[in-house]
């Protein structure tokens, strides 16, 4: 009971049900594994007792972190205070004349009170507590004395009860951005072709928004791991990224002989991608890039370029010098930071301090190459604004970092150490998942006021019309695993979702970005009606969208949730060809994925696929007689068009037919993941120009026009 006890105390499970009719239990060298890693000594029974007293002797006036939601009544944890109690506010730091404290006294009935709608608006005076002023939208200082001399701190958080919202309906594409060549490319797509292909298809095909892959700087190695879901930082962007020609001071570089010589091996690295079967080398790419962009920075900056790159360190302050310092010091000591020089694991130690002025050109250097790539992640969001699209650039934040990476030197107090987050048990996996990913400690995020969680935020939404989150479950819980241990021996551990949600609506308010949340798979009861309370979109893939509470059919178009992203696949998922054909089964034949027979495989997945197909054939979506593959693809689009979901979006590689997955869960060296360009249905790559050609993509395309404005190709009916 102690271990239980002291385990809910610090929202590490005890137990957890991998479906609702049954529970099991966590070992409890699980528990006491997961409280160690939370700074909590279990090890023993009389650890656990002094363990439990101590955290049962704490204040309990306040928790961390207190949330008060635009128009809704103030919670619990103010209005439960005792009466005459005082409480004051404190401002966070805003630009401009600091704004003052205020201070205000618990009355008998506080429950009614409300925070007004808008930090500008006027509120009625009935509704507020005497001498209060509500908070601008915000992360403050909340203190509270009680009449008894009690006293305690906490966290507020002020913010508006939604986020910003798309339009009724737009539709838009899902790319993996190193997967979309073009002519220009120096062996892997860039942030040029990004905006190219945002500005191509909102003048020409109405979209509203692209969404990207994480974007996030990666971690070097030899070779650097490909996967973007798995990076140094998920606060700076990769300069790898980068568009070199498109960088000012590209045409002043008076070594132009070498920068010849780089683009023409730039040229041949496209040229083996695109013609020659070759897969992408983002390492080769990078080797490139480097050299020519160490040259671009040997070009002094005009004054005007000079002032705003003075601004983006002056914005990005400390969390930009750690991330250049990392950098620099794994060129010289290697990409694992654990593995440096004792002195140098300590980001704060006087002999960082030193390597930093000894490394300061190449600290510069990484520091002005987040400045550049920024500069073109905007130049991409004003490209899609400039064509007319309504969202534009959909962002990605991955679920978590490399524990090799600059993240996690430089914010060694935030993590886990120890642990890694993954997925328990479940019927697609019996043995869990570990994704090699140290998370968060939730005490560690609400005793800092989020200050890592906001940065990260206000980082990634600074040039996004929105903004994809990678497993949102895990603002609720995730599942931690102890090192050393399976996945089946994790545990649940929660975090202040309701903190979590504030801070997310906040900093999505401040910069006017959607938010879409990936919510397949296990989904807590409760997380996604938390998640829609909050304007959070869902995602929904037409494969797993049945009628799970009934006869488990695929779900009639008009029970599709309005709020969503829907698709009919994902990066982690068979393109939609592939999924028609059963060509995703095979291919895990092949590979040695399956764990039953081949006949079996197929014949479920073909009786799946006949189920949907004769869905859109009564609906007639689906022309009679056309039994080919193109066809359709186009009537599972036409599908979704017909759903209520707000947002549609179209995996770039159906367009053109391509049959391969980017990413097959469960293997490594077994498969090409992330590795491989958007081609044909026979696996001939195509570059950008082609695509914006091709009539394959037109035809698909003009079924999420509009009705009124749609015409249907030969043969076909419009929707």
């Amino acid at each position: 009971m102690g271990l239980s006890r002291l385990a809910a105390l610090h929202g590490v499970a005890t137990s957890y049900s991998p479906s609702p009719d049954v529970t099991v239990s966590v070992p409890d060298d699980t528990v006491i594994a997961v409280l160690a890693a939370l700074g909590v000594d279990a090890g023993t029974p009389e650890d656990v007792r002094r363990s439990l007293v101590a955290a049962e002797s704490r204040s309990r006036l306040l928790p961390p972190t207190v949330v008060v939601w635009a128009g809704e009544p103030l919670p619990p944890a103010l209005t439960a205070l005792p009466p005459g109690s005082t409480v004051t506010v404190e401002p966070e730091p805003a630009d401009g004349p600091p704004a003052p404290a205020t201070s205000w006294k618990v009355p008998e009935a506080a429950s009614s009170w409300k925070l007004p709608g808008a930090a500008e608006a006027a509120p009625d005076p009935a509704e507020l507590p005497p001498g209060w002023t509500p908070p601008p939208y915000g992360v403050h200082r909340l203190h509270v004395r009680t009449p008894e001399h009690h006293e305690a701190t906490a966290t507020l958080v002020a913010a508006p009860a939604r986020v910003p919202q798309p339009p009724e309906r737009t539709h838009g594409f899902l790319v993996q951005l190193y997967s979309l060549l073009s002519a220009r490319s120096w062996g892997m797509g860039d942030l040029g072709d990004l905006a190219d292909l945002a500005a191509w298809a909102g003048r020409t095909l109405g979209s509203g928004f692209i969404q990207v892959n994480p974007l996030h700087a990666a971690v070097p190695g030899k070779p650097t791991d490909p996967s973007p879901y798995r990076p140094s930082s998920r606060r700076f962007p990769d300069p790898v990224h980068l568009h070199v020609e498109s960088v000012p001071e590209y045409g002043h570089v008076h070594d132009r002989a070498t920068l010849d010589d780089l683009r023409q091996d730039a040229a041949a690295l496209s040229e083996a991608v695109l013609n020659k079967g070759a897969l992408i080398d983002r390492d080769a790419v990078w080797e490139l890039k480097r050299q020519a962009l160490e040259l671009i920075a040997q070009v002094p900056l005009t004054p005007g370029r000079r002032a705003a790159y003075c601004d983006f360190l002056a914005e990005q302050g400390q969390a930009l010098e750690d991330h250049a310092l990392w950098c620099a010091l794994a060129e010289v000591h290697g990409p694992d930071w654990h593995s440096w020089p004792e002195p140098l694991r300590d980001p704060r130690s006087p002999a960082t301090a030193r390597a930093r002025s000894e490394l300061l050109d190449r600290v510069d250097l990484h520091c002005r190459l987040a400045w550049l790539t920024a500069t073109q992640l905007a130049d991409a969001q004003r490209a899609a604004e400039d064509a007319g699209m309504e969202v534009g650039i959909v962002h990605d934040l991955a679920v978590g970092v490399h524990p090799a990476g600059a993240d996690t030197w430089a914010q060694q107090d935030a993590f886990a150490h120890g642990m890694s987050v993954g997925a328990p048990p479940d019927a697609f996996n019996a043995r869990g998942q570990d994704w090699g990913l140290p998370p968060w400690r939730p005490d560690a995020l609400a005793a800092t006021g989020y200050a890592a969680f906001r940065g990260l935020l206000r980082g990634l939404l600074a040039h996004a019309g929105a903004l994809r989150i990678d497993h949102v479950m895990g603002l609720f819980r995730l599942w931690w695993v102890p090192e050393g241990r399976p996945p089946t021996d994790g545990t649940y551990v929660a975090y202040d979702a309701e903190a979590m949600l504030a801070v997310l609506v906040l900093e999505a308010h401040r910069a006017g970005s959607v938010v879409v949340g990936e919510d397949l798979g296990t989904v807590e009861p409760g997380v996604r009606e938390a998640l829609a309370r909050r304007g959070v979109l869902g995602t929904s893939v037409l494969w797993f969208e049945r009628d799970w509470d009934g006869d488990g059919r695929p779900l009639a178009p008009e029970k599709w949730r309005r709020d969503c992203l829907a698709t009919a696949t994902t990066h982690d998922l068979p393109s939609t060809a592939a999924r028609l054909t059963g060509d995703h089964v095979t291919l895990r034949h092949r590979l040695g994925l399956l764990t039953r027979p081949l006949e079996e495989e197929l014949t479920e997945d073909v009786t799946g696929t006949a189920e949907w197909l004769a869905l859109l054939a009564r609906l007639r979506m689906l022309p009679e007689g056309d039994g080919n593959e193109e066809a359709a693809v186009r009537a599972v689009h036409r599908f979704l068009r017909a759903t209520p979901a707000r947002m549609t979006g179209v995996w770039l590689p159906d367009t053109v037919g391509d049959r391969r997955p980017q990413n097959l869960p469960g293997t490594w060296d077994q498969y090409p993941n992330w590795r491989l360009p958007i081609a044909d249905p026979e696996g001939h790559p195509v570059t950008l120009e082609e695509i914006a050609a091709s009539p394959r993509l037109h035809g698909l395309m003009e079924v999420l026009r509009p009705a009124k404005a749609r015409t249907a190709p030969p043969g076909e009916r419009p929707a």
